[in-house]
């Protein structure tokens, strides 16, 4: 599932990484369905206990068509992580086009109970025969 380009940003001592992959098994082209996995990878690098909340990513196909998809938590979790600690997840994006890119934010909250946002580096979702980058 690793075969794209990681991407990552850090905001406030957290780090986030991802790492994209098409998924050709469950695609079909011929009916308009690209989907593609994600893995994300959050590694707290503050002094503090951080946990996540929830999510915000926006979503854009080749055709420019934006969806912002907000939720609680990820995966049905909002981990908790300790300093120097990471938690990891593998998500997917289905799309009607055959490429899209994908960027958001997590909010998170310190031990205080202070919530403030983790940017979610912007990412490419490309199929192999159409190797983007962003700019």
């Amino acid at each position: 599932m690793h075969d794209g380009p990681a991407y990552s940003a850090e905001t406030g001592g957290i780090l986030v990484r991802v790492r994209p992959s098409y998924l050709a098994g469950q695609s079909d082209p011929e009916a308009g369905r690209w989907v593609w996995a994600y893995h994300v990878e959050i590694v707290n690098l503050s002094g503090e206990t951080v946990q996540l909340i929830s999510r915000r990513w926006i979503i854009t196909d080749a055709l420019g068509r934006v969806e912002t998809v907000e939720g609680e938590g990820v995966v049905g979790e909002q981990p908790v992580i300790a300093p120097g600690a990471s938690y990891a997840y593998a998500s997917g994006c289905p799309l009607t086009t055959d490429s899209g890119a994908m960027v958001g934010a997590y909010v998170m909250t310190d031990a205080e109970g202070r919530e403030f946002e983790a940017e979610i580096p912007a990412f490419s979702l490309d199929t192999p025969s159409t190797r983007r980058t962003l700019n």
